[in-house]
């Protein structure tokens, strides 16, 4: 190929050769090693003068000149087999033993090889035989704890490129490739298993892939004896693992788990496998198990079992859980590790419709906390916007709302399990900006617009008769506030009247039917969001405006309620502003779901740390969000 590029280069070579040579005197010394202008032929060396080096510099440009100004006849040619010629060639005389110039050892097995072939697909070889160890100039090298049809098959993966992966052999296939660092081996091995992963033997593969150091193994193993733990525990590796990996199975917060006490008896089963020597563990392993999560029925057995009962570290473990059981108003003084639930036990959370850049959105998505993944959940029959969300018996209930200018009181329930939607019968009134709350069972439609005013007007759900009743009304005509159910009673929190936001709060007692007033909140607020936690009442972002301006002043502001004082303590607020934000509490933490920060709808979710006083951003999106509710 004769270029532009092609020409410069000669002038650098020619350039630099005439340099070298006018500034040293001739001698074969010097010249034998000039860019390759000086080479041995026979046993004569050629020397190249100064005026020599001038000429070729000249016929090289004219050469140059004359090549690119007219077509050349020069061709290049590639083979396009030729390397695999080559290592065909190399195999060939493997077979024959031929040109070999090492012999592996292993076990009772000698392999021949040739070194250059074994340096160019392993790492482990080309350092040893590119350094000083003594291996490098031995023929004979011995493979200490390498399996000898393992290197054999890679020896012959070596030349070849074909490896054979059976089930039986590829353990030890794996932990040869990792010793003599073939990377591409290591990859195909570990897939190979990845796709045999079974509750049978995914401890074993687990552990295999963590004394190998084989990371991405590891994980996947891992995750898939959480994901099927109820599996995993009812075969015999489970049976047989030792205490240091039980202890690290219970104090895993992953495990895929209905409640604690599955994992408290998987606990009890494999000390039973083996209870003369495992028995001693048991005040130990114990600490893992979240007691206070399990039933005081369960517990009180426990207390009685001899098992328990002769072991003092186990009798601290039960009195601590007895005690979170008895004293239910000291729960917050007794938060730990042990009282707080398993990701899978607590449920996830739906994002129901709302608005996303343009419009409002149809679909619900399901947030799952132990994986911390989203997934779409179902969709909605139609379009609707400040309608209100509740779940019951594992249903969810969508309530109300409006599709453009109309407001609705339809009612509709979605079964997740079988992704059905059913009818309900409608509300009374038609509501849109109301609060659900679910209270000792029944449902409530608390305050909104229908269209024409801002309401003060309750309804509740009667699920016997299968229709909506009024109870008695609020004091106060409400819209976009937040409702939530806490001690028995029933909380209006903020919201709009019509000429401001609000904020005022009234709690609804459902045995009296009569609304109360409660301590106001330090900051007016419409759209805000709450939720209930240990006790405590937290209302969450929203905004505070005149009617005609209602984005103008976001808040990012968090407040928390104690019924026992009637008083309001500012916490740490939001990472940003969030109106209309969806608020609900999913295990330990309460989580902000989207919202508005008056430029755009968010997508992005947020959970309160109490316990830290904190907030962080969880590290996932939705689609759409304004409104969410626990499941």
């Amino acid at each position: 190929a004769t270029s532009l590029r092609d020409y410069l280069d000669a002038c650098k070579t020619a350039c630099n050769l005439a340099a070298f040579w006018d500034g040293d005197p001739v001698s074969p010394h010097h010249t034998a090693g000039v860019n390759g202008f000086s080479h041995y032929f026979g046993h004569t060396i050629f020397l190249f003068s100064s005026s020599f080096l001038s000429l070729v510099f000249h016929r090289l440009v004219l050469s140059t000149f004359s090549r690119m100004n007219t077509n050349s006849s020069d061709e290049f040619f590639q083979a396009t087999n030729h390397a695999e010629q080559t290592f065909r060639k190399m195999e060939t005389y493997l077979q024959h033993k031929q040109l070999c110039d090492v012999l592996l050892i292993a076990g009772d097995h000698k392999i021949p090889a040739h070194r250059l072939v074994l340096s160019a697909v392993s790492d482990y070889f080309a350092a040893m035989f590119t350094s000083d160890v003594r291996e490098a100039k031995q023929e004979e090298i011995k493979m200490e704890g390498v399996d000898p049809e393992a290197l054999r098959s890679l020896v012959h993966f070596a030349y070849t490129g074909v490896l054979e992966l059976k089930e039986e052999t590829i353990e030890s296939l794996l932990a040869a490739a990792c010793l003599l660092q073939l990377p591409q081996v290591i990859q195909v091995c570990c897939n190979f298993l990845m796709k045999q992963l079974h509750p049978s033997n995914c401890l074993g593969i687990r552990s295999f892939a963590d004394a190998q150091g084989c990371v991405d193994l590891l994980n996947v193993a891992h995750n898939y004896t959480m994901e099927n733990f109820l599996e995993v525990i009812q075969n015999q590796e489970f049976l047989l693992l030792p205490t240091a990996e039980i202890v690290k199975l219970l104090s895993s917060d992953d495990i895929n788990v209905p409640d604690e006490e599955t994992i408290f008896q998987a606990l009890m089963t494999w000390v039973r496998y083996d209870v003369q020597h495992r028995q001693k563990d048991l005040g130990v392993l114990l600490a893992f198990i979240r007691l206070p999560l399990l039933p005081p029925q369960l517990l009180a057995d426990l207390e009685n079992n001899k098992m328990f009962s002769d072991d003092l570290e186990c009798q601290k473990l039960l009195m601590e859980a007895m005690k979170y059981h008895l004293l239910p108003e000291r729960r917050p003084m007794f938060q730990s590790p042990r009282t707080k639930p398993r990701k899978s036990t607590v449920g996830a959370f739906y994002a129901v419709g709302g608005m996303d850049a343009t419009k409002g959105s149809t679909t619900i998505e399901k947030y799952d906390l132990r994986t911390n993944t989203w997934v779409q959940g179902g969709v909605m029959n139609g379009r609707r916007l400040q309608f209100g969300v509740a779940v019951i018996d594992n249903k969810l209930y969508v309530v109300g709302g409006r599709d453009g200018l109309k407001t609705s009181n339809m009612v509709e329930c979605y079964n997740p399990i079988s992704k059905v939607w059913s009818t309900m019968p409608p509300m009374s009134t038609h509501r849109h900006g109301l609060g659900i709350a679910v209270l000792e069972g029944p449902m409530y439609a608390v305050g909104g617009h229908d269209g024409w005013s801002y309401l003060n007007t309750v309804e509740r759900w009667d699920p016997q008769a299968r229709q909506w009743n009024y109870v008695a009304s609020m004091s106060t005509p409400r819209s976009t506030m937040g409702v939530t159910a806490l001690n028995g009673k029933l909380f209006a929190v903020g919201g709009r009247d019509g000429s401001s936001c609000l904020r005022s709060m009234e709690c609804f007692d459902p045995h009296t039917n009569k609304w109360s007033m409660c301590a106001p909140m330090a900051k007016r607020r419409g759209g805000v969001g709450v939720a209930t936690y240990n006790n405590f009442l937290y209302a969450v972002g929203g905004h505070d405006a005149p009617a005609s301006n209602h984005c103008s002043r976001l808040s990012d502001c968090v407040e928390r309620y104690d019924p026992k004082t009637d008083m309001w303590t500012t916490v740490s607020p939001l990472s940003v502003p969030r109106d209309a934000v969806g608020v609900c509490l999913l295990g330990d933490r309460l989580y902000a779901v989207g919202g508005y920060d008056g430029q755009s709808y968010l997508t992005t979710v947020e959970s309160y740390d109490a316990q830290n006083n904190e907030w962080t951003e969880v590290i996932t999106n939705i689609h759409n969000t304004l409104y969410a509710s626990s499941y």
